[in-house]
């Protein structure tokens, strides 16, 4: 008996026994991955160990593995995701065109060409996959069922019927999540609706800082402590609220919701690399909203390289006295604590002379933004992401006390940053998802509203079109950011997963406020639609945290090197 039967209704476009496709599709295309998996090993591996020579010389076809695998792992998600919300009652007409829409759109990506970027497309024999493994992927049932009646122009016009008698909901979809994630996303939404949304794109337009009374009430609502133990103070609370919270918050901007993202980080270092003393000292203060942290990491002509980090800090008479420049640092001016990456040891070269400590710093203002001696800046003026104003720094023997050495010695800053790597990405992918959502918010409000030759665009298959793959793509991103958070609840190893959910997301993100922007028309390209800033806070979603080419870097060396 099939899904339809039992679950959708009689206006239903859904294939039949979709779960049964997709658990099939997931296995092919499973098995497709893994043809070119070996075949980029047997390419790159020599003497069992990645030839970083090698992976540069071919740089577009590694990376294009990198999402390869992506793609295999979304759609195990989405696969799983349908079986499980089956399973509890949950599964309906909606879920269902949006998970046969996103496999049938990938399904046909692996085979023709997977954008890495709007000019860059991997192609199957890039990754050694010959002509005949492509024939007997796409000659599969499932495979072929799909692939020729799961995205459909009548798929696509009811799946935006759907979701316009569905607008207003937190969601496209059932996410798939506990109801007391529901009820927190539910909470967090009130408050961006009421307080942050209404005066996102106000705050954007005047470059100003979000206001410190909204910090406050981001406080109230646990924000800053959210998955701090409740030994020091938190909610005590996984990875899978951090990303509901992260993505209601910036769904109404996402500067707010990067707020958050300051002491996650912050904390999480301190968690992991902190002694009992700092974890006892500093965790109550960041999980109360006592203290905002900021990350002090980035330098000029540096980027991504960290093992090429010259900021020295040297040690006399119990205190570190630190030299060198640091830029893009975010919402410094109104920080108290910086969790400063420098080089400890001046005769290890690479990561091995890397040290974190905690440097504490009075608030600043625009007028004067670093009360400090020793510590000097200037603002670096953005596109988007704005709210809490990027700042180049500068110190001069800037003092900081030799027991705010994170973990008490030096040397460890490296693998105590790498620690927090997982939980970052997975934050950022859910503000990605969170940026994507405020893109379709606004797509679907204009299409309706906008009349052209006699009604609303939305009407218009080439409009419609781009708000249903919009809501796809949101899930998709979505269940694989969620797998990722589960798993470093239940402390498994993520960082791939945590990867891809970044990589995606990004790209999701910056899919999704293009189109939305092109649905504008010529009204979008205005500073006075909210959509001209989603575009500009998308664009950044694919740099920081890891750029979209160093993250599949990054994926594809674990991937090879197994």
């Amino acid at each position: 008996m099939s899904v339809a039967e039992n679950t959708l209704d009689d206006e239903t476009v859904a294939l039949p026994d979709q779960l049964q496709l997709f658990e099939q599709a997931a296995a092919a295309t499973g098995t497709l991955y893994q043809k070119a998996l070996d075949h980029m090993r047997a390419k790159h591996l020599a003497g069992g160990k990645v030839s970083s020579s090698s992976l540069d010389a071919d740089q577009h076809a590694v990376h294009g593995l990198a999402w390869f695998a992506t793609y295999n792992e979304a759609l195990r998600q989405i696969s799983d995701y349908a079986a499980r919300i089956t399973g509890e009652g949950r599964y309906g007409e909606l879920e269902a065109l949006i998970s046969q829409m996103g496999f049938t759109e990938y399904l046909c990506q692996l085979t023709g060409g997977i954008p890495m970027s709007q000019g860059e497309m991997v192609r199957p024999h890039e990754l050694g996959l010959q002509r005949e493994d492509i024939d007997e992927f796409q000659k599969l049932p499932a495979v072929s069922a799909l692939v020729t009646g799961g995205n459909t122009p009548a798929v696509r016009a009811r799946l935006v019927d759907l979701i316009q008698k569905q607008q207003g909901s937190a969601t496209y979809g059932d996410t798939g999540l506990e109801e007391t994630y529901d009820a927190m996303r539910d909470e967090m939404r009130r408050f961006s609706d009421a307080e942050v949304a209404p005066h996102a794109h106000e705050w954007h337009l005047a470059n100003e800082y979000i206001p410190l009374e909204i910090i406050s009430k981001m406080n109230e609502l646990g924000v800053f402590g959210l998955t701090v133990p409740e030994e020091f103070g938190g909610l005590g609370l996984g990875k899978e609220s951090m990303c509901v919270v992260s993505e209601e918050l910036s769904r109404g901007y996402i500067g707010v919701g990067s707020l958050g993202t300051r002491s996650e980080i912050a904390a999480e270092l301190i968690l992991v690399g902190g002694t009992d003393e700092q974890k006892a000292h500093w965790l109550p203060k960041i999980a109360s909203g006592e203290i905002l942290p900021t990350a002090v990491f980035t330098e000029p002509n540096i980027g991504s390289d960290l093992a090429s980090l010259k900021t020295r800090a040297v040690k006399h008479d119990g205190t570190y006295k630190v030299t060198g420049q640091k830029t893009w640092i975010t919402h410094p001016v109104r920080a108290d604590l910086m969790t400063l990456l420098v080089r400890t040891n001046a005769e290890e070269s690479g990561y091995r002379g890397l040290s974190m400590l905690l440097a504490e710093k009075p608030r600043g203002t625009d007028e004067n933004p670093f009360p400090a001696n020793g510590m000097t800046g200037g603002e670096i003026e953005v596109l988007g992401y704005r709210g809490m104003k990027e700042y180049d720094i500068s110190f001069d023997g800037f003092e900081v006390p030799a027991d705010n050495l994170l973990g008490g010695k030096e040397g460890q800053g490296f693998k105590q940053l790498m620690q927090t790597f997982e939980s970052a990405r997975i934050q950022t992918a859910a503000r990605s998802i969170g940026v994507a959502q405020a893109a379709l918010d606004l797509a679907l409000r204009y299409g309706q509203e906008r009349i052209q030759f006699g009604r609303p665009i939305i009407e218009f298959p080439r409009v419609a079109d781009k708000i249903a793959m919009m809501a796809v793509e949101i899930m998709i991103a979505r269940q694989l950011t969620y797998f990722a958070a589960r798993e470093k609840d239940q402390d498994i190893r993520c960082d791939l997963e945590a990867g891809m959910a970044k990589l995606l997301g990004a790209r999701v993100a910056w899919a999704a406020a293009d189109n939305a922007l092109q649905i504008h028309g010529g009204n979008g390209f205005a500073l006075e639609y909210p959509v001209s800033r989603v575009l500009c806070d998308a664009r950044i979603l694919n740099i920081f945290e890891g750029a979209a080419e160093i993250q599949a870097q990054v994926i594809a060396r674990r991937l090879l090197q197994g």
